[in-house]
């Protein structure tokens, strides 16, 4: 199967990569939740990203205070439900934006 390249518009790159790698972020997250403790080999077979990519996930995850290290591999912290209740609330205000933004230029 072979994917195409999303196009994308230079007023907008920015923000489709960075939700990207957010929807990746939390795809680990969720992952690693319900296998936890887990190590990047098998995150990234399991989230079917590469290691790199896992490896730079757990890192920003571990900087947020969302995971710890453990000896079995990475562990989620009681962090997380904190945070996914603050991701949601700011998902709806930037749809909100969003549809404000869509809204101007009709």
């Amino acid at each position: 199967m072979v994917e195409k390249k999303k196009e994308r518009c230079v007023l907008t790159s920015v923000i489709e990569t960075e939700l990207d790698i957010l929807k990746r972020h939390i795809h680990v997250l969720k992952t690693l939740q319900k296998n936890q403790p887990m190590g990047i080999i098998k995150l990234s077979e399991l989230t079917e990203y590469p290691q790199h990519m896992v490896r730079y996930s757990l890192r920003i995850l571990e900087q947020d205070g969302l995971i710890e290290p453990s000896p079995h591999g990475a562990v989620i912290t009681d962090k997380v439900s904190t945070t996914i209740n603050l991701l949601k609330t700011t998902l709806n205000n930037i749809s909100k934006v969003a549809e404000e933004i869509k809204k101007s230029i009709d």
